[in-house]
């Protein structure tokens, strides 16, 4: 039987969006106070994804490499930022950090899927391609990135005196921080790990369904979405472990000495 595409019409749309009343009443019931967030989170929701859809529109139409470059670039730096504000603790520079490790795990990783993987991709800045793959990627290393900068800068200030004790003792820089890089490599990993466990048999990932709900092949949509899955891995690894060398670059200087004064709350958690 050939699948055929269903296009969804707004009244569609907004037979679904009535599920968010479940939320409500959950939070109604239980007074959880959540029923302003829920609100506001909807209705930037639909803002946000119309506003985008206008502008891929727009972009697919025009499909010239400095408006598909020029999204890319802002969907980068927006990643970075985000990736910043999830953080309680922050040091100078991180910003800096964060996004030039943003840019590069994930362009790198977008740039080998275009003319390694999908070769007949032409040209490279193909909207089709270009930018939900950019987009897929960013999205997981930013929860990588997060979690890493999160917990690399918590243990340092947890583990304090152990870290100046080492150093007092003679001990390099890397020996002192090492165990933190660690636990921060091994924490930003740890949402993508687990979604590779489970990916089919638990859970049918983003990618996946869409081209299944498009009509693709299955064979293909699997195909495609073990790509993906690799790719993204990568992608956190990488920008996962740019951020937190990064890091460990400002907060440990030539002289084998833990900056730990340049660590202050962020301005979020200073407010609660």
């Amino acid at each position: 039987m050939q699948a055929t595409y269903i296009s969804l019409s707004d009244s569609q749309v907004g037979l679904a969006a009535l599920l968010i009343v479940i939320n409500a009443v959950i939070s109604l019931g239980l007074r959880l106070g959540l029923e302003r967030a829920l609100v506001w989170a909807s209705v930037r929701t639909v803002g946000q994804l119309l506003l985008l859809g206008l502008i891929l529109k727009w972009i697919f139409e025009l499909s010239h490499w400095y408006a598909v470059g020029g999204i890319m670039v802002v969907m980068t730096v927006v990643a970075g930022v985000t990736a910043v504000q999830r953080v309680s603790r922050r040091y100078s520079g991180i910003w800096f950090d964060t996004i030039l490790s943003m840019f590069a795990s994930s362009w790198l990783i977008t740039a080998f899927a275009l003319h390694g993987v999908l070769q007949s991709v032409e040209p490279w800045y193909h909207p089709q391609y270009a930018i939900p793959l950019l987009g897929m990627i960013l999205g997981n290393t930013l929860n990588g990135i997060s979690l890493g900068l999160e917990t690399f800068i918590s243990t340092l200030s947890v583990q304090r005196d152990r870290v100046e004790m080492m150093l007092t003792l003679g001990g390099t820089r890397w020996e002192a921080a090492r165990e933190s890089v660690r636990q921060a490599l091994r924490t930003g990993m740890v949402p993508i790990l687990n979604s590779m466990t489970v990916v089919g048999i638990v859970s049918l990932p983003g990618m996946m369904t869409g081209q299944l709900l498009a009509g693709a092949e299955p064979g293909q949509a699997v195909k495609y979405q073990i790509v993906i899955m690799f790719l993204i891995c990568s992608a956190t690894a990488l920008g996962t472990l740019g951020v937190v060398l990064g890091g460990y670059r400002r907060l440990f200087n030539g002289r084998h000495q833990f900056c730990h004064w340049q660590i202050a709350p962020s301005s979020q958690a200073k407010e609660k």
